[in-house]
């Protein structure tokens, strides 16, 4: 499609729409503002989630939620018109649900609770996977909120199979259903686990003995077929993906289009070469120039692990600061068709 930045970027086919359902996870410090434009504008997105806003003893003020999710200006979806859920991070019922309310009062078309994140900081500071450990808790803090929001506004749950063990994840997930939740995402894996793989798919099966709600899968995409197979052994059909999305950026299309039985070919580097520069010249709009390259550094230790020629490429910027530099390197590389 043409871009007013002055080169052109891949255009692809849109997939129609099936039962199945593709989020885009809440990678913290890594799928911002920026990343979800990016990945949303390639198709395949049903739906993203903001990196958590951390919630402690206060009411934020709106230039808070506003500097987590930009899109809320635009009426809560990306520039393609992907709904953008707001994501709370916290321990505290009552704060919780006065800010979900004020994210919902400022636009955002749902609202997020975190009880996944694994980080040690965040879970000595009583939030994330650390809940888990207490499913009356977790009850208590989903049904604050749901009593806060709008009925209109769907409240959603992302949690782990558990945090040492599994001994309590099918209490939790009677917690959350019983406190009014819309549907609960479930990476397949304890806090223990990390993210080492593999992800236990198969336990979320037993989530649906216990609530009626929508069951979301996650935790080891990295393929369509490991995306059918998540889907025979979790029962759920709908998927959310995060790192697998950020090595292979058209990742959800070729798994919605698997699913449709019409598979597409994958997107090739000359495909993603513009798109590199496309997402750095994002960056440069909300980043202070001396680190705006730093975003396009990650995107390529991501990629790198599909499309070699990522590795290249990273390999010549990944000590350059000055934006001019960067972008003399990303041109270079599309002129000469390789990466570096």
């Amino acid at each position: 499609m043409p871009c007013e930045l002055g080169y052109t970027l891949p255009t692809f086919t849109a997939t129609a729409p099936t039962a199945m359902r593709i989020l885009l996870a809440p990678m913290e410090g890594v799928i911002d503002h920026t990343m979800r434009e990016m990945l949303t504008g390639l198709g395949g997105i049903d739906r993203c989630v903001t990196e958590f806003l951390r919630v402690s003893g206060q009411l934020l003020p709106p230039r808070v939620f506003h500097r987590i999710c930009p899109e809320l200006q635009q009426g809560g979806v990306t520039r393609h018109g992907t709904p953008v859920f707001l994501q709370l991070l916290g321990g505290e019922p009552q704060v919780l649900a006065e800010n979900a309310a004020r994210g919902a009062e400022l636009g955002a078309p749902g609202i997020d609770l975190n009880f996944g994140c694994p980080a040690k900081t965040v879970n000595r500071s009583d939030g994330g996977a650390i809940l888990l450990r207490e499913p009356g808790r977790v009850h208590a803090i989903t049904a604050a909120v749901r009593r806060a929001l709008p009925a209109a506004t769907p409240l959603t749950v992302k949690v782990r199979l558990g945090f040492d063990d599994r001994s309590t994840f099918t209490e939790v997930i009677s917690a959350i259903s019983d406190a009014g939740a819309s549907e609960i995402v479930i990476h397949a894996r304890t806090r223990r686990d990390g993210y080492r793989p593999p992800a236990y798919w198969g336990e979320i099966e037993r989530a649906r003995a216990c609530t009626e709600l929508p069951l979301v899968a996650n935790g080891e995409i990295w393929s369509p077929d490991d995306a059918v197979r998540c889907r025979e052994a979790s029962g759920s059909s709908d998927l959310m993906l995060g790192r697998g999305a950020l090595c292979r950026p058209d990742l959800p299309r070729l798994v919605r289009s698997v699913d449709r039985g019409d598979p597409l070919a994958p997107m090739a580097w000359s495909d993603v070469r513009p798109l590199l520069r496309h997402f750095f010249e994002l960056t440069l709009q909300g980043y202070d120039a001396r680190y705006a390259g730093n975003p396009l550094k990650q995107w390529l230790v991501y990629l790198r692990s599909y499309y070699p020629q990522g590795a290249v490429l990273f390999e010549s910027i990944k000590r350059l600061h000055d934006p001019a530099a960067i972008r003399a390197h990303l041109d270079g590389a599309d002129r000469q068709g390789i990466a570096a």
